[in-house]
């Protein structure tokens, strides 16, 4: 068998990439690592670098052409900007992005940039400093938002801020968010809390993206971005004159399954082909026991044959679906 182009039952073409580098984090945010309950995988486990980087040539060459490092937190992990500099040499790929809590970037913004990042996505649920302790366990909110101010100073574009919502913890920072997109060239992404592992946080009735749009209707007409080629899943607005603009993420109110473009490579070598489901095929035990490049490929093709046409979540719970921890998984 020969595998030339990643493009699964319905017809999807397959061409992006999630890559977590790592399962460590120095957050616990409770969404993610919840009551701050971690079962770090041993080293061992962990694909190292030289292993994830001839899976990523392997996935280019049968159509993969987007990549985004997550992790954890990937900034937490040793040669970090190496690994990012050899994967942006790697031909094929046009284009390498990098998602963050925010919390180390102001002290790397250097690093990052000389490894030919310019697009980062940083995770930020709050801004309110107390909130954000309450949130992530820890008092580092002035950290990110240096952080982020300064990406925008040596300019990094776009920068998206990732807004998981959640009623009852951050409803009543809408309109502050989408505030900071008429003030900042900033990308204010709004995010319906999809239930996934043990967590709590997003219990009982989800705050979906019409009730956020209904929450900052006052604000002013919201007027349509068109999507590019390359844009992921975002329905994309803005306000006139805004610098930045708004996007909502709307994985149970409007699902976008049918047009889900996206691969997941766990840390520890696990191909998933849906976020929304525990089903993952195992590359490290085949890459560590000798397995050929045509081999991988040939696993990597079969994995994406058996991608769900749809999730299965009914809106409020997904335990008996997605039991793996977000932090697991990388997002």
């Amino acid at each position: 068998m020969t595998v030339t182009r990643l493009i699964d039952r319905y017809n999807r073409r397959l061409n992006y990439l999630r890559i977590s580098i790592t399962d460590r984090c120095n957050l616990s945010c409770i969404y993610c690592i919840p009551q701050g309950i971690h079962n770090k995988l041993p080293h061992e486990e962990i694909l190292s670098y030289e292993e994830i980087l001839r899976l990523v040539r392997i996935c280019v060459g049968i159509g993969i052409s987007k990549v985004r490092v997550t992790g954890g937190e990937p900034l937490v992990r040793k040669g970090v900007f190496n690994f990012l500099a050899n994967l942006n040499s790697i031909n094929g790929i046009t284009d390498v992005s990098l998602t963050t809590n925010g919390t180390g970037l102001k002290d790397h913004l250097h690093q990052i940039r000389s490894a030919g990042i310019k697009r980062i996505n940083i995770s930020l649920d709050t801004l309110n400093r107390h909130k954000y302790k309450k949130l992530t366990g820890f008092d580092k909110f002035d950290d990110v938002w240096e952080g982020i101010l300064s990406a925008m100073d040596k300019g990094f574009h776009p920068i998206k801020l990732n807004v998981v919502a959640l009623k009852g913890i951050n409803d009543d920072e809408l309109e502050a968010f989408a505030e900071l997109s008429r003030k900042y060239p900033l990308h204010i992404r709004f995010i319906e809390y999809m239930p996934i592992g043990t967590s709590t946080a997003g219990k009982g009735t989800p705050l979906l993206t019409p009730e956020i749009k209904e929450s900052i209707r006052g604000m002013g007409e919201l007027i349509p971005v068109k999507n590019s080629m390359t844009d992921g899943p975002a329905e994309r607005f803005r306000f006139s004159g805004a610098q930045g603009e708004l996007g909502f993420i709307s994985a149970l109110s409007r699902h976008f399954c049918s047009t889900c473009n996206r691969l997941r490579l766990t840390a520890s070598g696990q191909i998933r082909t849906c976020l929304l489901s525990d089903e993952q095929v195992d590359l490290k035990s085949p890459l560590r026991s000798g397995a050929t490049d045509h081999q991988l490929a040939e696993l990597i093709f079969h994995a994406a044959q058996r991608k769900p046409s749809h999730h299965q979540l009914n809106g409020s719970d997904a335990s008996s679906i997605v039991s793996t921890q977000m932090s697991s998984i990388g997002g």
